[in-house]
């Protein structure tokens, strides 16, 4: 596998770098700081210079600094892949990203070829590491995990109602769907509505109108926070009462922000609040005195750079094939927890929960 070093910076568009000088060690994180799903980014990018932070003042990584590079892919594809080039060009040794599992997916192809570890934060498609490379990891869970959890609850919290199934076509978003209309017909359920709408708009009318005319009781979103506040803000407006379910992507206060109180009792999976581990207190501790909410993949990103740092000291190396083997076989002391990988490179942590909105905040249920 190749690798290009560079003897100075390349500053291009999408690749914003974190701090002024070339440091021993490059590595990166890349997701939508721009767009729609820009709140996202946020949180990647404040985990990750946090924890670049932390590193660099306990020493580094085998004696080395970090420097770290963020890369906006706007959860556009064709973006990512040309982030992904833009790190090789870099010499980064590890990408902590990306975020939409659209992204990781054709991403990962060109890490896999330039031998560049990934960790995604937040990537739960089962092909991101199903059908990805040997370097190819993920500190979430997946679709087909959040599936089951999400199948249980409609079939049976919401036996005999009428459930509408929607997605936006995206790969996180209708895998996300797929697999949770496959666990809920798996459990005797038949979906009453099976619809895919388009991310990005403004008005979901149409799609409301049809679930009102259907008389849904229940609507399970598989796509992010933006769209799916429209719709439950829209259902309201015309004077429905159905109940939004959806997963992880609306673990974002900007969600509260887009519904106000039309989103009081949305519920939404998500694994267990990293936030309130009591091995990430001290980095809560940090995030909060700089007025930083470490919500959402704020404290997986900084959990990814964790477990890659501890890989390369562990390897002596920040070379692919040691650090794989480190990664493969240890056990890592994260914000998330102590957490390993299996041979695909999913996490081994606990799995999904269920949280609900409430009074501007979310809360296990």
């Amino acid at each position: 596998m190749k690798k290009f070093l560079m003897a100075a910076t390349m500053l291009s568009a999408g690749v914003l770098m974190a701090g002024s000088a070339w440091a021993d060690i490059q590595i990166a994180t890349a997701g939508p700081m721009t767009g729609q799903y820009a709140s996202f980014g946020a949180q990647m990018r404040a985990g990750a210079e946090q924890a670049v932070a932390d590193i660099n003042a306990a020493g580094g990584v085998n004696g080395e600094q970090l420097v770290l590079t963020v890369g906006d892919d706007a959860c556009d594809p064709k973006q990512a892949v040309a982030i992904a080039n833009q790190m090789v060009s870099k010499g980064v040794v590890f990408m902590a990203g990306h975020f939409c599992s659209g992204s990781s997916i054709p991403a990962s192809k060109v890490y896999e070829e330039e031998g560049i570890i990934q960790i995604s934060p937040a990537s739960t498609n089962p092909k991101l590491t199903d059908e990805g490379g040997p370097n190819v990891y993920r500190v979430c869970g997946r679709d087909d995990q959040q599936g089951l959890v999400a199948g249980a609850l409609l079939a049976n919290e919401f036996k005999g109602k009428k459930i509408a199934i929607l997605h936006d076509k995206t790969a996180y978003g209708k895998g996300l769907a797929d697999e949770t209309k496959k666990a809920y017909e798996a459990a005797g359920g038949k979906a009453s509505m099976y619809e895919a709408y388009t991310a990005g708009e403004k008005d979901y009318t149409a799609l409301v109108s049809k679930m009102k005319q259907a008389a849904i009781d229940v609507a399970y979103v598989g796509g992010y926070h933006t769209e799916a506040g429209l719709i439950v803000r829209q259902m309201r407006d015309q004077g429905m009462k159905t109940q939004l379910v959806s997963g992880d992507a609306l673990v974002s206060a900007e969600y509260w922000s887009i519904t106000g109180k039309t989103g009081e009792g949305t519920l939404f999976s998500f694994s267990p609040d990293p936030r309130k581990n009591p091995m990430a207190a001290s980095q809560v501790k940090t995030f909060m005195d700089k007025g930083i909410d470490p919500e959402g993949y704020v404290l997986y990103t900084y959990a990814a750079i964790q477990a890659w740092a501890q890989a390369a000291t562990t390897a002596k190396s920040t070379d692919l094939e040691p650090v794989m083997k480190a990664l493969n076989s240890g056990k890592f002391q994260t914000v998330l927890g102590e957490l390993g990988f299996d041979a695909k490179g999913d996490v081994k942590l606990p799995g999904y929960v269920w949280y609900e909105w409430k009074n501007g905040k979310y809360d296990y249920r």
